[in-house]
């Protein structure tokens, strides 16, 4: 569709039910789920173990062919975790995948089909040893990790740096980096005399931002009519 057809009232019923999927479906399976969440299809978002946290203001992204997976799995009770920080953006495809300790800061920006693991999953000579070697993921405050990055276990990135598409983060990055590659190695330092925009600055008045949405649904939406989505959906024209 080039364009969403949906009346005004639709759209709200629908972004209504989408929340109460995730209070009802979602939400249990959490360890903690902050508040001012956004799940778009959340259906498609798929836990495994315990604790996974996921902080305030968060936006989780799936879609039917690109599922968001966070999944705890060890072979001892004091080991596996996922935390996530305040404000953070998942996008479809994330895998974030623990048998020690995986923690993600405000902030951070996982874009399409990253991978996030703490374990190797399989031992090198031992390949029934289903664990393999394990050591600590950390993701610093405001870090942005790019389309189909790598995170590897005993990596830590620091707060600010950018993760370039594509690359296989073996060895830890410093704070305020770009770094790129296989193996991902810096490529330049930030300007420090340039201010940080973060996510947390877009979250700074909830409910203003909210009716700011809201205002551009209406304009967006005005003048769509049931009878009009109904058309669109079964009887597709062209410029729908």
């Amino acid at each position: 569709m080039i364009k969403d057809h949906r009346p005004y009232y639709l759209k709200k019923a629908h972004l209504k039910l989408r929340e109460l999927y995730v209070r009802h479906f979602l939400a249990p399976q959490f360890t903690r789920l902050g508040k001012g969440f956004t799940f778009m299809q959340p259906r498609h978002v798929v836990l495994f173990g315990a604790p996974i946290e996921l902080g305030d203001y968060a936006n989780v992204i799936a879609t039917a062919d690109h599922k968001v997976r966070l999944t705890v799995w060890s072979d001892r009770k004091d080991r596996g975790s996922i935390r996530i920080g305040n404000y953070c953006l998942i996008c479809p495809g994330v895998r974030i995948s623990s048998a020690y300790e995986i923690t993600i800061g405000d902030n951070c920006m996982l874009a399409a089909n990253v991978y996030i693991t703490d374990s190797d999953w399989h031992d090198i000579y031992d390949r029934i040893a289903v664990i393999g070697k394990t050591a600590p993921v950390k993701i610093d405050q405001n870090v942005w990790v790019g389309d189909g990055v790598v995170v590897c276990k005993g990596v830590t990135i620091g707060e600010n740096s950018v993760i370039g598409a594509g690359s296989i983060v073996v060895d830890s990055i410093p704070p305020n980096t770009v770094a790129a590659g296989n193996p991902a190695r810096p490529v330049k330092r930030l300007d420090p005399d340039i201010p940080i925009t973060t996510r947390a600055d877009w979250f700074r008045d909830p409910a203003g931002l909210a009716r700011r949405i809201d205002e551009i649904d209406r304009d967006m939406l005005r003048g769509n009519t049931l009878l009009g989505w109904l058309r669109s959906v079964l009887f597709p024209a062209r410029g729908d």
